[in-house]
């Protein structure tokens, strides 16, 4: 090291920004923007800046700025799979970090030598710096958005929380070893890595709305429910057939039912889901003629019994003339929108369907007493039917407490992240539904953070009662058994 060099002084144990890559001979005053540009990328993967002792102009800071920034909206679009809108309050409230950074940058360089730039270098090159990480975020949410990304980087929720922290560790990484090389003091820097990781960490926990949003505008209308005589006898004798093709049980086999009911008819998720975990509870759970599925659809008004309260008691009761009540196991699956006082919300077009309680639900499964009782709700405020329905003999898992809305019920969604994670991903691997549960959290809280939900964590519940547990542990055992 030069001894004669202040600059090279200030900074042990890092390399020295690079002598001067242009002749002393040139009149220019500063780098080109492509320059600023290539050097700025350098540094966002951890190679020395070149930029000897130019700083930028004015306008090439700014310029710098929107051209990095047009590339970040850019790539961020490009992870909302169709039609998007773009929020610009979301996008213009994420400028102010910038702000608070210019205070944390200029006092961290406070201390540095006048030759090693100050303040408009650091962001000239950091606009720049900061795109390699962007980039790699937003390629594994675009990954995620069209379902390309691999299973383990799905349903592995540490794999997720790791890569997550390596990206911020990045970049965070990336801006402070930028000041150190500007001359910034080793404690000064360190001080700054900190200051931003706080800066960051606010951001994300108060300001997580993201700038691109589906656009549910552009969404074909569902179609429409056409009443008439001959539609209701159909739906009579739907109910009829169904109930009667229910299997009975086997002696000596504790044998899985199940009751999968989405009565909200205008949103398809809901159908896509009870469709969904009606099939795993058949092939994961040899519940195969031993599943009720109760829908409101008009493209199922034809097909499937309507999801109303009262053909729910009237399922409960079929169910349980065919099940062994004391020994059997019945699953029963709600999936809708939930409301603030707990009621499960029904739609079906011009039909009138009440809305499910909790209440109700309890007295139909008391009154054709079904002891062992496995109950999921995917609902908004679902954690409010815990206590109704609790008890030694049942299991009850909700999408959310009693106080935050779940997530994934938009008429663009697939699946509800609750379903999504705990019956298409962790049912999938598992026979234990506790196990698949705590598996199926922290991904729902992952990708609760990812899509940006404003209201916090929607904390999904579970209660196993003392006497259905061990039911359940040799259920999976069994199942497990048989599927080796």
């Amino acid at each position: 090291m030069n001894e004669q060099d202040p600059v090279q002084a200030e900074l042990p144990g890092v390399e020295p920004i690079a002598p001067r890559l242009i002749s002393p001979s040139t009149t220019q005053a500063s780098l080109p923007v492509s320059r600023w540009i290539i050097e700025g990328l350098r540094a966002g993967v951890f190679l020395q800046p070149r930029m000897a002792s130019y700083t930028p102009a004015a306008w090439q800071l700014l310029l710098v700025a929107v051209l990095a920034s047009a590339v970040d909206l850019g790539a961020a679009r490009l992870g909302v799979p169709g039609p998007a809108v773009f929020d610009a309050h979301a996008w213009l409230s994420s400028w102010w970090t910038t702000g608070v950074a210019v205070w944390l940058v200029w006092w961290a360089l406070a201390a540095a030598p006048p030759r090693t730039g100050g303040v408009a270098t650091w962001f000239t090159l950091w606009f720049s710096a900061a795109l390699p990480a962007a980039l790699v975020s937003h390629g594994l949410a675009m990954a995620q958005a069209y379902e390309v990304l691999p299973d383990v980087m799905s349903t592995n929720a540490w794999l997720a929380w790791g890569v997550y922290g390596t990206l911020w560790a990045w970049s965070l990484s990336v801006a402070a070893l930028l000041a150190r090389r500007m001359g910034a003091p080793l404690v000064r820097a360190a001080l700054l890595l900190l200051a931003l990781a706080a800066l960051f960490g606010v951001t994300e926990w108060q300001f997580r709305d993201r700038w691109w949003r589906a656009d549910e505008s552009q969404a074909a209308e569902p179609p429409t429910l056409r009443l008439s005589q001959e539609l209701f006898e159909v739906q009579q004798q739907l109910l009829s057939q169904t109930l009667d093709a229910i299997a009975p049980e086997r002696p000596g086999v504790t044998d899985v039912y199940g009751l999968v009911f989405a009565p909200y008819a205008a949103e398809d998720v809901f159908l896509r889901e009870s469709t969904l975990v009606s099939q795993v509870l058949r092939e994961r759970f040899d519940a195969v003629g031993r599943v009720v599925q109760l829908n409101n659809h008009p493209t199922t008004a034809q097909a499937l019994p309507w999801a109303t309260p009262l053909n729910l008691e009237r399922a409960i009761s079929a169910l349980a003339t065919r099940m062994d009540r004391e020994n059997d196991v019945l699953v029963v699956y709600l999936t809708s929108h939930g409301a603030s006082n707990f009621h499960l919300a029904a739609e079906n077009g011009t039909l009138e369907v009440p809305w499910l309680t909790p209440q109700q639900l309890r007295d139909a499964l008391d009154k054709a007493g079904i002891k062992n009782r496995v109950i999921a709700i995917s609902a908004c405020f679902s954690g409010g039917w815990v206590e109704p329905l609790a008890g030694d003999s049942t299991l009850v898992m909700t999408a959310a407490d009693a106080t935050h809305t779940s997530y994934g019920c938009g008429r663009l969604s697939e699946l509800t992240f609750f379903g999504r994670a705990m019956w298409s991903e962790q049912l999938r691997q598992t026979h234990s539904f506790s196990q698949a549960f705590a598996q199926a959290v922290p991904i729902i809280r992952q990708r609760e953070i990812d899509a940006g939900k404003s209201d916090g964590f929607s904390n999904p519940q579970i209660r196993m009662g003392k006497t259905i547990a061990p039911v359940l542990d040799a259920l999976a055992q069994t199942l497990d058994a048989q599927a080796r």
